[in-house]
């Protein structure tokens, strides 16, 4: 992972989102991005102006989040 462990060390200003969601997204979806080989940015469009946290891809898994479900490759 780049820059060892400090996720939010991480430039995610070109990062592009994308929303997965279990039901109707009229309200707001979670949003993912991947921002480095190891490492994810996780938002809520609800909530734009909210910093996204950030997770390694063990974290993600670890809290059940699958990228497949973002269209995104792990």
């Amino acid at each position: 992972m780049q820059n060892g462990t400090n996720l939010y060390a991480l430039d995610i200003n070109a990062a592009s989102f994308t929303k997965a969601c279990g039901g109707p997204c009229t309200e707001g979806c979670v949003t993912l991005a991947r921002i480095g080989e190891d490492a994810w940015a996780l938002g809520d469009s609800k909530r734009p102006d909210v910093e996204p946290l950030r997770f390694t891809t063990e974290e993600l898994d670890a809290a059940g989040i699958d990228p497949a479900r973002f269209g995104l490759g792990a």
